[in-house]
Order: structure tokens, then C-alpha cells, then sequence
């Protein structure tokens, strides 16, 4: 197993990249082929790289996605280690450990009959190629698991946010801040005013439909030097989500917003982009895998809520019952100290195992 982890840690596949995830893609391609004993689809949507294998008529859909937050070249900062039970690299943790467990538990299965396994190639970003295959396939299915990484501790995901993503633009007059400011309307300032009300979103919507609604500014920009009212500001939003309401109500507000300053004009742009993974959609799936868990002596399962989305997302809320966060053990996704408990790798392979041939 941690030879096919480096395999594919070696493997750079920053999403935005689209020829480091051709790469990636028959990689993984290669690596499955080898361990599941069939080559599979290698989908091109849009210039991004997706592999399936689809084994007779699918019940149980495996998804998971080999694109990385980490550019090409993170390599030489982060490169592959393993030392005391601890394996790093970028993507080891989110999601390339679960790849290889989930290929291992496969090989372990007398049959795949009635499994489909879908590596998208976009995940990080949205999936913006692949939603519409990832819940195409997933109508079909009675269930989907999902080796993404576990929450602390390997507690599964049994819910997660949803996620809706703006961008907001104000448009204003350029004039020289020096000599004639009054003339210009500036679009920072108007920024400034967007800001506090995207505060009051999240505080009136969490007083509408209960509270872990968050609606958080990430970049923004303005201007084109200091000596000049800014014309143009820019501001990308993120909301996360605890129920669908929440999700409608933020939507509603935010394209309700109107300048403040006299002159300014508002565009929001983007939407919601997946919708909240509920806990009563993986309900039964987890009391299954805790007494599996059980039986395969792997002690009590736990179970945790968390703020990040992933493609379950989707599958949730196209109506398939969905379990997370059945992958690696270990911490840091996307961050400096990302990391993987080996030993945690073949226990947690077993208990894919043991859960796909309980679904078939």
C-alpha cells in the first residue's frame, strides 16, 4: 500500500493544471488497472481528466478524486516521506491514501459486480465537469461510500455544509484622489459598506433557520494606484450551510444587495455550488459500518459534522444514501503538515471491504 501511496504522491495533479491531471489520470488508471483487474473509462469533460470502472450494473458507487490543492512542484517543499508510521506529501491526506485503500479493499473482494468506482479530477474546485456525472451515476445506486479523508481521530462524515460561492463586483468612477476626489465614487468604500451587510446575512439567517450558517469574505481587490479613487473592487464570498433553507435564504439576500453610494453599481455573480450533506441521508449507512466496524474488531466507530464539502455532497442530494470520510487517518489537508497514519491504512481498507460486500 505505501508503495502505491508514493506512486501516486509522486504523481502532481494540481487541479487547475489540466495536463498535470491528464498525468495523474493514467496514473490512477494504471494503478487500478492492476489491483481491480480492468482498465477503465478515461473521461475527458472540458480539458479535465475523470476514470471509471463500472463493474455489471452499478449499486454501489465508490467516489473519490485524484486532483490536489498543491501546485506543481510542491514536491521539492513537501516531498514523499515516510517515517514513524507517518506518511507525507502533498495530497497523501486528502485524497491519495484513500485512493489506494480503496483499491486495496477492493482486490480483497471475490467479486465487483455491481460496483461502479468514479476518481474525478476536479474536485478541489467544485466540480464543475463532473457533477453532472457523479449524479447520473449516483440515481442509479443504493448507496454511495466515500474514501475521502476521515474527520479527527477517523470519526466517518456523517454531514457536512453546504457551500455557495459569489462574486461580487462593484463598479465605481475613477478620479485623481488628490486634486478632485469628490468627483470619482469610490468602489472600495462601497466594498466596505457590502462587507458589513454580508455580516448581517449570516446573522439574520442564523436567526431564520438555526445557527452554522457562515458567510465569510475571502479575496478581494480595488484600485490601480494610490493616487486614484478605485473604479472597480472585487470580493469572493464563501458561504457554508447547515440545510438546504439556509442555503435558499443566503441566496435570496445576497442578490438583494444594493449600493450604498451614490453612483456605485453592485453585480453578484455565482451561486450555490453543493448542497449540504444531511445526517438522516447517512444514518443507516453508519449504524452499518459501526457494526461491520464491530465485527472486523476494529473498535467503536465515531462519527463527526464538518464545515468542508466534498462530491457526497452531491451524491446526498441527488437522493443517494451517503457515507464520508472512509479514507486515511491523519490531519492537515491542504496545509503544511498534511500527513497519513500508516498503520490506520489497512484497517480502514478491511472495513471498505467488509461495507461494499454488505451493499452489493
Amino acid at each position: 500500500m505505501l508503495a502505491d501511496l508514493e506512486e501516486l504522491v509522486s504523481c502532481e495533479s494540481f487541479s487547475a493544471d489540466h495536463a498535470a491531471v491528464a498525468r495523474s489520470a493514467q496514473v490512477v488508471a494504471g494503478q487500478g488497472s492492476r489491483l481491480l483487474g480492468a482498465r477503465p473509462r478515461l473521461l475527458d469533460i472540458d480539458g479535465v481528466t475523470h476514470v471509471q470502472w463500472t463493474f455489471g450494473t452499478p449499486r454501489v458507487l465508490l467516489l473519490g478524486h485524484h486532483d490536489t490543492v498543491w501546485p506543481v512542484g510542491s514536491l521539492a517543499t513537501h516531498p514523499w516521506s515516510v517515517k514513524d508510521g507517518i506518511a507525507r506529501g502533498p495530497g497523501v491526506f486528502d485524497m491519495k491514501a484513500g485512493l489506494v485503500q480503496m483499491f486495496h479493499a477492493l482486490t480483497s473482494l471475490s467479486s465487483l459486480d455491481g460496483v461502479c468506482v468514479l476518481v474525478t479530477g476536479d474536485e478541489e474546485t467544485g466540480s464543475a465537469t463532473s457533477r453532472a456525472l457523479i449524479e447520473d451515476i449516483a440515481r442509479g445506486c443504493s448507496a454511495t461510500l466515500v474514501p475521502e479523508p476521515s474527520a479527527p481521530g477517523g470519526a466517518l462524515k456523517t454531514s457536512r455544509k453546504g457551500v455557495s460561492l459569489y462574486d461580487v463586483t462593484v463598479q465605481g468612477r475613477a478620479a485623481h484622489s488628490g486634486l478632485e476626489p469628490e468627483k470619482g465614487v469610490n468602489a472600495a468604500t462601497e466594498l466596505a459598506h457590502q462587507l458589513l451587510a454580508l455580516q448581517a446575512i449570516a446573522d439574520a439567517v442564523t436567526a431564520s433557520t438555526g445557527p452554522g450558517t457562515t458567510v465569510t469574505p475571502t479575496l478581494m481587490s480595488a484600485g490601480t494606484s494610490n493616487n486614484t479613487v478605485p473604479a472597480q473592487a472585487e470580493l469572493n464570498v464563501d458561504v457554508r450551510v447547515p440545510t438546504a433553507a439556509a442555503q435558499d435564504a443566503v441566496d435570496q439576500l445576497i442578490r438583494e444587495l444594493v449600493p450604498r453610494i451614490p453612483g456605485a453599481r453592485l453585480r453578484v455573480d455565482g451561486g450555490p455550488n453543493r448542497p449540504p450533506l444531511a445526517p438522516d441521508v447517512s444514518r443507516k449507512l453508519f449504524a452499518l459500518a459501526a457494526e461491520r466496524a464491530e465485527r472486523l474488531g476494529l473498535g467503536p466507530l465515531r462519527q463527526a459534522a464538518v464545515g468542508g464539502a466534498s462530491d457526497g455532497n452531491y451524491t446526498a442530494g441527488a437522493g443517494c444514501p451517503t457515507l464520508d470520510g472512509l479514507g486515511a487517518v491523519g490531519d492537515g489537508a491542504h496545509a503544511d503538515h498534511e500527513h497519513v497514519v500508516t498503520a490506520a491504512m489497512p484497517a480502514r481498507a478491511r472495513l471498505l471491504a467488509d461495507l461494499v460486500g454488505a451493499l452489493r
